[in-house]
Formats: structure tokens, sequence, C-alpha cells
């Protein structure tokens, strides 16, 4: 595992988990994963924007009916 500072205020995390993530961020990014997923949101941002139209036509279809 990575030897990692301690957290910046100087306390230490009782359960590790700050630790243990940093270890686990330090060793991906060693084999070469990306640390960020690459290209635009558009089709995620597109699905929302088609998901709250169709929730608000169906609301709308309910009320008239």
């Amino acid at each position: 595992m990575a030897n990692n500072p301690p957290n910046p205020a100087g306390q230490h995390d009782q359960a590790g988990s700050t630790q243990m993530f940093r270890a686990f961020v330090d060793e991906s990014e060693s084999f070469g994963a990306p640390a960020e997923r690459s290209g635009s949101r558009a089709g995620l941002v597109i699905g929302i924007v088609v998901a709250a139209a169709a929730v608000v036509a169906a609301v709308a279809w309910v009320a008239m009916g």
C-alpha cells in the first residue's frame, strides 16, 4: 500500500477510511487508470431533460384527463 501522509488537520482517522481511499486512488493511478472520465456529459444532460419533459407531459396528461 502507499505511504500516505496524515490528513491536513493532523487528526488520526480512527476508521482508516481516508488512508484506505488515498491508497486506492494512488494504486489505480499507478496502473494507468484515468483519474476522470473523458468526454462531455452532453448525453447525460440530454437524458435528464428528456426524462423531465416526460414527467411534465405525464402530469399534464393526468391533469387534463
